[in-house]
């Protein structure tokens, strides 16, 4: 349909102005788009540092550690009140669909850190170095690190393996970009350890943790991850040890505990494999498909959008809208 230029030359008709309220307690601002940014909660939260962990470290008190891979999953662990906000590379399967964790690139990485980092503003940052971004050599390891810091944002690097890497840790730490070691359960591994096994539960095992343990804290982590190792193993192991051990499926004798924020929110369809050490705190899953089917039942029964859902119209303005209408042509019909 085309409109005659008389009718273009016309003054503007006004339909109101379009406004956006976080509350009603709060003043509406104009908005021009149904889009609007997620926006920032104000915290008087300290920030996070290494020495704030050190001291939580000394004071015997847990630390948390929660995953997130993007700025809404970010900004909920953080205003949460997570100390540690790790962006894992098990982004690639509960955020990206993958089969494993060895799929992610370290293009992918950066992508999920960046929007991490719009979210977090008192949390301390970590992000995993993907698979093939550190193994071959502690110079490309580094190189890999810096550009978490630069472009990812994030405060230091996760990398996984025990004695074996501290050349890595050492060069990567030497350099000023904490390191958080990864030993027990490596994922990134799972091939070569027959698959999601648990660690250290023969004598031989357990004595290899503890080494893999000092000669990560040795060459300069200042934190270690432990997976799936039998509880008292952990406990004994982070005794030895002069830095924090946070465990994921390895008992509360850790210094800390972490987990894949996805799994314990309990947002994932029924019937997915969950490892014995994920509690669900919650039904993120059930409460979205709920809301979700009463929004589609609403849309087909035109009970929404109702009047209040709706932008209003100065009746002047809709009834000229109106005379303007009914005095074009009639579309002809091909």
């Amino acid at each position: 349909m085309s409109l005659k230029l008389s009718y273009l030359r016309r003054p503007a008709l006004h339909f109101g102005t379009i406004t956006s309220c976080i509350s009603p307690a709060r003043t509406c601002r104009a908005q021009y788009s149904s889009h609007s940014p997620m926006g920032s909660t104000t915290t008087t939260r300290k920030k996070v540092t290494i020495q704030t962990l050190r001291n939580l470290y000394k004071k015997n008190e847990p630390i948390t550690v929660l995953t997130a891979s993007d700025f809404p999953s970010g900004h909920v662990a953080d205003t949460a009140g997570m100390e540690i906000v790790l962006v894992g590379d098990s982004l690639a399967m509960v955020a990206m669909g993958m089969e494993d964790t060895n799929e992610v690139t370290m293009d992918e990485m950066l992508l999920h850190c960046r929007s991490v980092n719009r979210a977090v503003k008192s949390a301390f940052t970590i992000a995993d170095l993907p698979m093939g971004s550190y193994e071959t050599n502690p110079e490309k390891a580094l190189t890999s690190a810096i550009r978490m810091v630069k472009e990812g944002g994030m405060q230091g690097i996760k990398l996984e393996g025990g004695a074996e890497m501290a050349p890595t840790i050492q060069k990567i730490t030497s350099a000023g970009i904490p390191v958080m070691a990864h030993i027990g359960l490596t994922p990134q591994r799972q091939h070569s350890l027959g698959g999601f096994r648990v660690q250290g539960k023969s004598v031989t095992g357990a004595v290899k943790l503890l080494t893999d343990a000092l000669a990560v804290q040795k060459a300069g982590a200042f934190m270690i991850i432990i997976e799936a190792v039998p509880a008292e193993i952990a406990a004994i192991v982070t005794r030895r040890l002069s830095v924090p051990t946070i465990g994921i499926g390895s008992g509360n004798g850790c210094s800390g505990q972490v987990l894949v924020q996805v799994d314990m929110l309990g947002n994932f369809p029924e019937g997915r494999f969950l490892p014995k050490f994920v509690k669900t705190y919650g039904d993120v899953w059930g409460e979205a498909r709920r809301g979700i089917e009463a929004y589609r039942g609403e849309v087909k029964s035109r009970a929404f959008p109702s009047r209040e859902f709706t932008y209003g119209v100065d009746s002047e303005a809709l009834a000229e809208f109106e005379r303007i209408v009914e005095g074009m042509p009639a579309e002809k019909e091909e």
